[in-house]
């Protein structure tokens, strides 16, 4: 299944059973000064949660584009070396506000997952985790759903306090809050890793696919814990992590959307086409990254929102001249991106030239930056011959001062 088919499927799925489907809000959070970026499905619905806002419908169902690469969610450094790690993804997401609650948001879940009539997943591949706390959820899974006891595993306090979980889900220091019961998937015994709660839960056999949290209370700054008058729900399933599991792969960037681009990288860069090659994986991340902040109308600058973006591109060019590519490529995958996920999100076509000028011109930028950094370290080490000139690496693209090495290992900065 396509990860555009399954991205499709979620959606429907939700649609007949009375959700609203609602359009991504924007990763720009302008009504939200406590975010950087949108980091998550439920952000655009937090006032709705808060009883802030009044919708027209109380089931609702999102396709949400998010990006976790800055503040306190920051993954951008593990981006490229691991199976999972993104910059950009896509969270998919079904809500309730103060309709349904723990009892049809698993038995949708379950539903979707494992129905012949949706993505048909064996039964015996899943598992469940919920609050050590919640007995409700439990006997859910157990009673309703018929999963195995062993296959049912609570999680309670593991972060240095209470309410302090995996399995406990908080807004912040006050506010909403509740239980939440995860979807894991085996990938099978070939693959390292054991199951969530056990010494090697972070290993890669066992992955979590889908988060049902139950809001059902409202935490005070005395810490206290009062039900909320509409318990809610807010779930979300990763979809390149579920496009993984349905194309029967183990990496997210084994994915049909995240193959193309990496061929595009590839072509781009002027280097043969491998998936070992972390930097092609950096480079097909953060175009999506970059172009979709763009598309919302973040542009590279010194500061705040800008200032990541400018760092997410002078990564990706720092790989693509690590790979050989000294000229201007990075903006030439627009095209190609818009090709896997224009359809889904129009601003990308609407928007394409402008963002390729941007890349563009940002290329030419720190371009220039490198010259400049040659140039003056050329200038202090000139007859140093033991230093190999011609294979200068970039460290850090975007501070000031540059910061280089050598292929010998060397490090200075300019």
């Amino acid at each position: 299944m396509k990860t555009s088919e399954l991205r499709q499927k979620f959606l429907q799925f939700f649609e007949s059973k009375g959700h609203q489907i609602v359009r991504s809000s924007s990763l720009v959070p302008y009504d939200d000064p406590t975010l950087l970026f949108t980091n998550a499905g439920m952000n655009q619905f937090k006032d709705v949660f808060l009883g802030f806002d009044k919708r027209p419908y109380n089931r609702a169902t999102t396709a949400q584009k998010c990006v976790r690469a800055g503040g306190k969610h920051n993954d951008l450094e593990n981006v490229g070396y691991t199976a999972r790690h993104h910059t950009f993804f896509e969270m998919m997401g079904n809500f309730s506000f103060g309709d349904y609650f723990k009892h049809d948001a698993i038995r949708f879940a379950w539903e979707f997952l494992t129905s012949p009539e949706w993505l048909n997943l064996p039964k015996e591949k899943l598992l469940a985790t919920v609050y050590a706390e919640d007995d409700e959820a439990y006997n859910i899974w157990l009673n309703e759903i018929g999963l195995p006891a062993e296959k049912i595993i609570r999680i309670g306090d593991n972060k240095g306090g209470r309410y302090a979980s995996d399995n406990f889900w908080q807004m912040g220091d006050t506010g909403p809050c509740g239980p939440c019961t995860e979807i894991f998937y085996d990938h099978g015994e070939h693959i390292w890793g054991g199951p969530p709660g056990s010494a090697e839960e972070d290993g890669d056999r066992f992955i979590e696919i889908w988060n049902n949290v139950f809001m059902q209370f409202n935490r005070d700054e005395a810490g206290n814990m009062n039900p909320l008058p509409k318990p809610s729900v807010d779930t979300g399933m990763g979809l390149e992590r579920m496009a993984a599991v349905m194309q029967h792969v183990n990496s997210n960037y084994e994915i049909d959307l995240f193959e193309n681009l990496l061929k595009a990288a590839a072509r781009e860069t002027g280097v043969a086409f491998s998936m070992e090659i972390p930097s092609l994986k950096v480079i097909a991340d953060h175009i999506r990254a970059c172009s979709f902040l763009i598309a919302d109308g973040v542009m590279p600058s010194n500061e705040g929102r800008g200032y990541v973006l400018r760092r997410i591109i002078r990564r990706a060019v720092r790989h693509g001249y690590k790979l050989g590519q000294k000229n201007a490529f990075f903006y030439k995958l627009v095209p190609d991106l818009v090709k896997e996920m224009g359809d889904a999100y129009p601003e990308l076509k609407e928007k394409q030239t402008q963002i390729m000028e941007a890349l563009r011109g940002e290329e030419a930028r720190f371009g220039e930056t490198l010259e400049k950094g040659m140039g003056l370290f050329n200038q202090v080490w000139r007859g140093m011959q033991f230093l190999k000139l011609e294979s200068l690496l970039p460290v850090d693209g975007v501070g000031e001062p540059l910061k280089l090495k050598t292929a010998d290992g060397i490090g200075f900065t300019v």
